[in-house]
Parts: C-alpha cells; structure tokens; sequence
C-alpha cells in the first residue's frame, strides 16, 4: 500500500440510522497509483459518489481501511483529518459551492487562509490566472458563468496543492462544450502537477480518458481495468 497514493482494503460503509440505514460499501479494496487518474462509473446509486467521499475523508467506514498519501484516515481525530484534507486532498463537486458573499479571488484564497497562510492571496491569484480567470478576480459567484464557477472552485481545490484531486461529476452542471473545456483544464493541470485524479462519471467517454475505469454495482467493484484508448 505505500507506494500508492489511495489505498482502501475491505471497507465497508453504511448511511442513515435504524430502519432507514442502507448499506452502500460492500468490501471495497482498491488502490490509485501516484499521478494515476481512475474514473469511477456505475448505475446510480451503485455507491460511486459515497466511494469518492470516502477517499476524501468526509465519510468514515465502518469497518476496513482508507490510507491516502501514506496516512491512515482512522488515526486522524475529526480536526486533524480536516487539517489533513486542506493540505493533501483537493475537492471538486458538481455544484460548485462557492461562497457567494465572497469575490473568487477570495473564494480560492480560503483554503489558504483557513490554514494561516501568509501568502493566501497571492497564489490564490497565481491559480485564478492558471484556470483562465485572471480577469475576473473580483467578480462574485452570480456574476461568473456556470463554467467560471467551476473553473473557480478547481482553482480553490488546488490552490494547497494537493497530492489527489477528487472530483464528483464536475461536468454534471455544464452543458456539452462548456463540460468539455473543464475535463480539458481538469486533466492539464493533473499531469502539470503530477497529482492523483479520482474522477466520478456517469459519461463514460469522459472515464476513457482515465487510465483506469473501475465499475460499482450495489456497493461491490464489478470491474476494475486499465483503459482502452478509443
């Protein structure tokens, strides 16, 4: 497990309580390779995005093992895991959950400025400029396009610079052309920085441009194999 940058062993997860409690992980293992870029595909409901919270720390199994970046998330008390997730795990979502008090340039900054970085702004304006936004430092969220929204809040996610990048459908708001320069800007910056991708889809020409595409149904892995290039 140490040469890989996510490595999950026999994790099982469950969510909601007495009667209404469903179990979503099922005996996961699997493993993401530094620099890899994995996608995650399935029918809906099949645990994908739960699998990707996992990974993040923001969901706890109830049994098994999630080791990212050589740490064991289960040794971490709920202050150190968040400090641990600012600093290593980078996090995008389908809606984009920018402030909207908050200019982008002090969207991306926050990060930063919740971990008492000095140079918070600074580089928050260095990755503003790296997604294309340079222009629109001081436009608020409802001024930004859905496309800027998110070109925003992939700058927020790696302003740390973070070993691995999550991303939960981050297309899943876009239409066609906008989605399309995201994956291309996602990617770019990936293999600029040499960061591990976990990617959730439901658009599998988008997890062929993963180097691995592994499959969930009802909570299990269904397959899990390196991509053929179309």
């Amino acid at each position: 497990m140490q040469d890989k940058a996510i490595a999950l062993h026999d994790v099982d997860l469950s969510l909601g309580r007495g009667a209404a409690r469903v179990h979503i992980l099922k005996g996961i293992s699997l493993g993401a390779g530094r620099g890899e870029a994995v996608g995650l595909v399935g029918p809906s409901g099949s645990g994908k995005s739960t699998l990707l919270m996992t990974m993040a720390g923001l969901e706890r199994p109830d049994s098994g093992k999630v080791i990212v970046d050589g740490t064991d998330l289960a040794g971490l008390d709920e202050d150190a895991l968040a400090r641990f997730r600012g600093r290593r795990i980078g996090i995008v979502f389908q809606s984009f959950h920018l402030v909207p008090t908050m200019t982008a340039l002090e969207n991306v900054a926050l990060p930063l400025e919740l971990a008492g970085e000095a140079d918070a702004f600074e580089r928050a304006e260095a990755e503003m400029e790296a997604v294309g936004l340079g222009h629109r430092l001081h436009h608020y969220p409802a001024q930004l396009s859905g496309g800027e929204q998110q070109r925003v809040a992939i700058a927020r996610a790696l302003v740390p610079n973070p070993a691995i990048l999550v991303a939960d459908e981050p297309t899943g708001n876009l239409d066609e052309k906008t989605g399309t320069s995201i994956v291309d800007l996602l990617f770019a910056l990936k293999r600029d920085r040499g960061a591990t991708l976990v990617l959730v889809t439901h658009d599998l020409n988008l997890a062929r441009l993963c180097d691995r595409t592994v499959r969930l149904r009802s909570g299990h892995i269904e397959a899990d194999a390196a991509t053929v290039p179309a």
